[in-house]
């Protein structure tokens, strides 16, 4: 009998630099080495800056606790917030409202003598003080005291200040413990803080009125 034929057996070749596969590997090996790349330098383009670590009115003395280190990616151009690389500005002051969170501008940090608040603190009722909290911004106006009939007919409430800054809301409860006093610590343009004193010292009423899209405090 014949024998029957036996198939030859094929070796296993190494792929070449023609065989697709290893094409599309080095290529994929390439693409995830590029973007790895690009990932570390954009990561290494962070630049470290001081953030408000609360809501920061202007008038207020920076203090230690103020600011909060971040590392931000500000992309081309000077910054144009107060870089972390150097030691807070504890000592100097704000030159405007910074929100908790928000990147510090450099332009609203400087010395005491550009700073054109005053802090007043006033009385107001309740109504007038609900919802109030630091950061919020209030217009004040002004309704003279009247004693008689005469001076109630020519009284005209008027608007003194507007969009001023509370900077606290403190409530103390009275001796009989029923009711409570509320006053508002508020920072006024330097030009208008003798005009509200007038009103304090002439038992005007104060009306203090939120200004829209200002911060809110609990019972807004």
């Amino acid at each position: 009998m014949s024998e029957l034929a036996r198939p030859a057996a094929k070796r296993l070749e190494r792929p070449g630099w023609r065989d697709s596969r290893l094409v599309i590997g080095i290529l994929l090996v390439v693409v995830a080495a590029t973007l790895g790349a690009k990932a570390v330098a954009s990561a290494d383009d962070r630049v470290p800056v001081w953030v408000a670590g609360s809501d920061l009115v202007a008038g207020d003395r920076v203090e230690a606790s103020s600011f909060v280190r971040a590392d931000v990616q500000l992309g081309d151009g000077t910054s144009p917030y107060l870089g972390a690389d150097a030691p807070a500005p504890v000592g100097s002051y704000l030159l405007r409202d910074v929100r908790a969170g928000e990147l510090v501008p450099s332009s609203a940090v400087g010395s005491g003598d550009q700073v054109d608040v005053q802090r007043v603190t006033v009385r107001a009722d309740s109504a007038s003080a609900q919802g109030l909290a630091r950061g919020s911004r209030v217009d004040v106006f002004v309704t003279p005291r009247t004693t008689t009939a005469s001076d109630a007919a020519d009284a005209r409430t008027t608007r003194l200040i507007e969009g001023a800054a509370v900077s606290a809301v403190l409530t103390s409860q009275s001796g009989f413990g029923s009711d409570a006093t509320t006053s508002v610590q508020l920072l006024v343009p330097s030009g208008k803080v003798q005009s509200l004193v007038e009103a304090v010292d002439a038992d005007a009423h104060l009306t203090l009125v939120p200004v829209a899209g200002a911060v809110s405090g609990p019972g807004a």
